[in-house]
């Protein structure tokens, strides 16, 4: 039975990242793979500039267009903004050539690659815990969990659902050349086309990525079909030539009953890191990856070191901002006065400071609460 240092699974940006940085601190590392690769990935395609500016080499060959501007609309255009940077916000991505690049760049380093064989089970009785896969074992002293929102391997190692579950529905779609010229212009946010959501619309090479989510709790009864299909109607997309829909869900909080067990680390979608606000999770899952293999081997394989430090560098920066993130998720989408309000007033202003958080140049301020408050005396008075 082959043994590894670590075993990690899911062969997305988290895992793949992850096991490329392992490979480069010398540790033996095999990523599994449940599908054949390069394999279709649902995902609206939009990698802000924080996640790529930290990539530790060009991703350029799997970038299908660049957007040096964004524009975000309010209520069917009746508010609309726009933020412009010299280097990219958004570079449209598909998410089977993205991840293969990571993968194949990790494969460079030595990390072997297991394709088209699912987990089965987790036996965790001895230091090596045994990994079974469809067709063989293997053993491994750490694993990585990066299989996605419903982690399979985080289920077989003990985790209860406690995140923030959220609804999105995409279609790749193609359209007459006149509409794509159209709105091949800039990568576009349409907020409240879904009740506490929003519509976007990414161009990729020669087709769209048209998609609607609902990102955060709600009572109300969403139909995001519909809600997609009045998306068009806004967009004036009129005719339809191809359409192929993929419905998925985003966990937007981090779980809440920690990120280790057993000798099992959850990174990425399978620990809850997307971006509360926006919903993007392409970049946390890279950057999950990187402290995860960092945790792993500056603990010299230990079990107990690793844990301490993979919860240490978290809690140093990336939970404290998701946590703000969930905060100021509810304040944006379940009061659309309030928001409203101070968007007519300072709407710019917060369109550059979001936009400086995408470029990885700022966070969300952790005095949110207090400069609410200030800005709604300045609006009454």
């Amino acid at each position: 039975m082959e043994i590894y240092d670590v075993a990690v699974i899911g062969s997305g940006p988290s895992g793949a990242s992850a096991a490329f940085q392992l490979a480069k601190k010398g540790l033996k590392v095999i990523i599994i793979e449940k599908e054949n690769l390069p394999r279709y990935k649902t995902c609206g395609g939009g990698f802000v500039f924080r996640g790529r500016r930290n990539m530790p080499f060009d991703v350029s060959t799997a970038v299908e267009r660049e957007f040096f501007d964004v524009d975000i609309r309010f209520d069917a255009k009746k508010f609309a903004l726009n933020t412009i940077r010299k280097s990219p916000i958004i570079s449209m991505i598909m998410r089977d050539e993205f991840d293969y690049l990571i993968v194949q760049k990790a494969e460079e380093l030595g990390v072997e690659v297991l394709q088209g064989e699912k987990l089965i089970s987790l036996d965790f009785q001895s230091e090596y815990t045994t990994l079974t896969t469809t067709n063989q074992q293997i053993q491994a002293k750490f694993i990585i969990a990066a299989d996605g929102a419903l982690s399979a391997t985080a289920k077989l190692a003990g985790w209860q659902e406690t995140r923030m579950m959220c609804p999105a529905l995409e279609y790749e779609i193609k359209v007459p050349d006149e509409d794509f010229e159209r709105l091949s212009k800039s990568a576009r946010f349409d907020i409240d086309v879904v009740p506490y959501g929003y519509g976007w619309s990414f161009p990729k090479k020669n087709h769209l990525s048209v998609g609607v989510g609902n990102f955060t709790k709600s009572n109300k009864k969403i139909n995001l079909k519909e809600n997609y299909k009045e998306y068009l109607k806004m967009l004036s997309i009129e005719t339809v030539l191809e359409e192929q829909a993929h419905g998925f869900i985003i966990p937007i909080s981090p779980r809440k009953d920690g990120f280790v067990k057993h000798n099992v680390f959850l990174i990425g979608d399978a620990a809850g890191f997307a971006d509360p606000l926006t919903a993007e999770g392409i970049s946390n899952a890279i950057y999950s990856g990187k402290l995860a293999a960092e945790a792993i081997a500056e603990s010299d394989l230990n079990l107990v070191e690793a844990e301490k430090l993979y919860n240490e560098k978290l809690n140093h920066k990336l939970i404290p901002e998701l946590e703000l993130g969930v905060k100021l998720a509810a304040l944006f989408y379940e009061n659309k006065t309030l928001r409203n309000l101070l968007l007519k007033k300072f709407g710019q202003r917060a369109a550059e400071y979001m936009t400086d958080i995408f470029m990885g140049d700022r966070t969300y301020p952790h005095d949110f609460k207090e400069k609410v408050k200030q800005k709604l005396k300045v609006s009454l008075f």
